[in-house]
């Protein structure tokens, strides 16, 4: 008789033996199967279940563009909203005035949008400089209602804000007469407001703060674009823009 059977007769268990692949196997009633222990460097399935694996092959489309002809759902009044709550919020405690984007802003900062999206090709690219003209004007208005400019950078703001009217009597100038737009004028006297208020925020905001006032700037006095602005295409975007920046002047908001 072998030895096996022998000892399974003695002892009353089922006899054990070797799986095909190395499993431990029992005989007889109740016998019981243990998994094989995966060997030493050997690699791991690593294979995601049946439904991820069907996502991964097949992630889900994304959502298609607006139809021609609609709205798009951007709104600078939206953002502008969006960042003074994000900026109020870390300065709580402090005494700062709400700060809001009325209707004449508003419509003038949609129509850059347009202008920009259009000259560009670009919503994303479009979007992203009317973001960064917000979050600009925002962090600028907290700070010289906080009270965190000196005497030096209060005459300086006075003197950007005169630039920036210069600015904007400019533009209207150029729309309200034929044949006397220069596009380098605008172009030096954007490029000015940049600087000076570049000058101005230098030790209260951030290096990514003064890329956005980089960013704005440069993009709104490129050559190019004012060129087109006051060619025949975009007649209708620069009407709207003279008219909001006249009623800003006379309201005294700009």
């Amino acid at each position: 008789m072998a030895m096996g059977t022998m000892e399974s007769q003695v002892t009353g268990r089922p006899r054990r033996k070797e799986g095909p692949h190395g499993a431990i196997c029992s005989s007889g009633p109740g016998a019981t199967f243990r998994k094989p222990q995966a060997k030493p460097g050997a690699k791991q399935d690593s294979r995601l279940p049946l439904g991820r694996r069907s996502w991964a092959r097949n992630p889900p489309a994304p959502p298609p563009p607006p139809p021609p002809g609609t709205m798009e759902p951007f709104s600078s009044k939206s953002l502008a909203l969006q960042a003074e709550k994000k900026l109020l919020s870390k300065m709580a405690g402090r005494s700062v005035a709400h700060l809001f984007i009325d209707e004449t802003s508003s419509a003038v900062l949609d129509e850059l949008y347009r202008v920009s999206k259009e000259y560009t090709h670009s919503r994303p690219q479009a979007q992203r400089v009317i973001k960064d003209l917000i979050k600009v004007a925002v962090k600028v208005a907290v700070l010289h209602r906080s009270g965190c400019f000196g005497p030096s950078e209060l005459a300086l703001a006075a003197r950007f804000r005169q630039k920036l009217q210069q600015g904007a009597m400019t533009a209207l100038s150029f729309g309200e007469v034929d044949f006397t737009f220069e596009a380098a004028v605008l172009t030096g006297l954007l490029t000015e407001c940049r600087d000076m208020l570049l000058e101005l925020v230098e030790h209260h905001l951030t290096p990514k703060s003064h890329n956005r006032i980089r960013h704005v700037f440069d993009h709104f006095s490129d050559p190019g674009l004012l060129t087109a602005l006051y060619g025949p295409d975009f007649t209708q975007h620069l009407g709207k823009i003279c008219d909001g920046l006249r009623k800003m002047l006379d309201e005294g908001k700009l």
